[in-house]
């Protein structure tokens, strides 16, 4: 049986028009007392440690704005309390959930990509290697210890790649020519 402040995290439900950026993602609970890990997108750790209210949901359009009561770094996660969340049945629910941040919070970044990007605004780009090849474009990005960048050939019958999105293999994210070169062979 579902406790009441359980069931009001998941009730504060509502679509929203509002472009978001995705920020992170929880991966677990910590502790007894409603906290939970999370694995954040952002450039650096703490990255949203400077927002109190984050939106959770799962990338479908619907987002629960939730107050963030205390959040920290820890190594290469964070763990926060969020308001509502009392417990480690209702942490361990909100497992795979996304964190966003409503578009229109965060800093403007130029249409080059020098002063950083976001992640969705990778979605979509051309991805082309240093022998001008097209590779695909990125469907998605993997979230991990080491980010990989899922790019889907529109050659038939070409399989997805998928190219590690680190300083070695990504030599330019151009966001205003649409395109991210990579120094990655088509044969790889």
């Amino acid at each position: 049986m579902q406790s009441r402040k359980s069931q009001q995290v998941a009730d504060k439900e509502i679509k929203t028009s509002e472009p978001m950026a995705v920020m992170g993602r929880i991966v677990g609970s910590f502790g007894v007392y409603g906290w939970v890990k999370i694995l954040p997108f952002t450039e650096s750790v703490n990255g949203l440690l400077s927002y109190p209210i984050w939106w959770l949901g799962n990338d479908d359009g619907e987002w629960n704005e939730i107050k963030v009561i205390k959040c920290n770094a820890h190594s290469k996660i964070l763990i926060a309390l969020l308001d509502q969340c009392t417990d480690r049945t209702a942490a361990m629910k909100l497992k795979n959930t996304l964190i966003a941040i409503p578009r229109n919070h965060l800093p403007v970044l130029s249409d080059s990509g020098e002063d950083g990007y976001y992640w969705e605004d990778l979605v979509g780009l051309k991805v082309v290697n240093l022998q001008d090849e097209e590779l695909g474009s990125v469907v998605g990005i993997i979230a991990s210890s080491n980010d990989i960048l899922q790019v889907q050939s529109l050659k038939e019958g070409e399989r997805e790649r998928l190219i590690p999105f680190i300083n070695k293999v990504i030599v330019k994210v151009d966001i205003g020519t649409h395109q991210i070169i990579v120094d990655w062979g088509s044969d790889y």
